[in-house]
């Protein structure tokens, strides 16, 4: 059986990317099991021509155990990360990778982010799908706490997130998820 490919920031069952984009695929009713999950670690190693896992990815198309690959991604944010932040960047270097790699003509890429204003990660994605009052909620107790995570919120976010809204903890069904569950169901569309 030909699989498609995902590959995303962190470990394989071990980021929150690899567990939104599976819980998606229960929501959209879409076999996982035809899914080979690629974890990249950091997202600098996206900007590697020789990094092992392109090495391994061209070797299954080669073989033809792969057919299409969807790349996800953070914005993250220009100001914190002036070689690879930003959506423009993050879209931008990518495509040149991949046209490079010669795997543009099978690849789709998905930049989580704040939709609103192309800044984040999949926790800023996360949050624009709450309600005004929750996330005003979840604002009032950062700031009257004065936690400061150490260089990155993006785990205390989550946290916080599934400790406030246990019983409601995605909304998969709010508009700014359907860019990527469209992406998720092209990856199973014949040509």
């Amino acid at each position: 059986m030909v699989k498609v490919a995902i590959c995303h920031e962190g470990h394989i069952n071990k980021s929150l990317d690899n567990q939104i984009i599976k819980l998606l695929f229960q929501d959209l009713n879409l076999d996982v099991n035809r899914v080979e999950f690629y974890g990249f670690g950091s997202k600098s190693n996206f900007y590697k021509k020789d990094y092992k896992i392109y090495k391994n990815l061209q070797m299954a198309i080669e073989e033809q155990e792969i057919e299409r690959i969807l790349f996800v991604l953070d914005a993250d944010n220009e100001k914190d990360d002036t070689t690879f932040g930003g959506y423009t960047k993050t879209n931008t270097n990518l495509k040149t990778i991949l046209f490079d790699l010669k795997l543009h003509s099978i690849s789709d890429i998905y930049i989580s982010c704040n939709p609103v204003n192309k800044v984040g990660n999949i926790e800023s994605l996360l949050l624009s799908t709450i309600s005004k009052e929750q996330k005003k909620c979840i604002d009032t107790f950062l700031e009257c706490s004065e936690f400061k995570a150490k260089g990155n919120d993006k785990a205390l976010l989550e946290q916080i997130y599934k400790l406030a809204y246990p019983n409601t903890p995605y909304n998969f069904q709010h508009k700014y998820f359907n860019e990527f569950k469209e992406k998720l169901q092209n990856l199973f569309v014949t040509k």
